[in-house]
């Protein structure tokens, strides 16, 4: 009878032991995948900025040159009208591995979009947004960026 008792008593133990072994299992797996989660936003992110900074600049150095900043992005241009606020005037398709690629390939995409265009004096201010996201439609980032032409 003792032998009996000692080893359900054993018995017991050794399922607490398991029971709080697969408890914190559970724990350290959903720890490690929001850690994934958020090492892969965070990942998007720094890709986003570099290029939308990258556009950026490349805005501030072609001016109204839509064709050539699209040329030096790997974009495509679809200038309807420099006085037309709100166009997408540059587009630049990436896949997930943030190489440029087609349209139909694309994983993210660029718009560099017009907002409006106003003339101070012998010049004009071009403002718009460097918006990078999904092409889904979830936005990464935002960017505003005006040049003095």
């Amino acid at each position: 009878m003792t032998n009996r008792s000692k080893s359900t008593l054993f018995l017991i133990e050794q399922l607490i032991v398991i029971a709080v072994f697969a408890i914190c299992a559970v724990a350290c797996i959903s720890i490690l995948t929001a850690a994934y989660f958020n090492a892969n936003d965070s990942k998007a992110l720094s890709h986003a900025v570099l290029k939308a900074e990258s556009a950026a600049e490349v805005f501030k150095v072609t001016g109204d040159d839509f064709s050539a900043m699209a040329d030096i992005l790997g974009g495509t241009t679809t200038v309807t009208g420099l006085g037309t606020a709100g166009v997408s005037v540059v587009a630049v398709y990436y896949d997930n591995t943030w190489k440029v690629s087609s349209e139909t390939n694309a994983y993210y995409v660029l718009n560099l979009i017009i907002e409006s265009v106003q003339n101070i004096g012998n010049h004009d201010l071009i403002q718009g947004n460097v918006n990078v996201g999904k092409v889904t439609g979830e936005e990464i980032l935002t960017l505003k960026v005006s040049v003095k032409h």
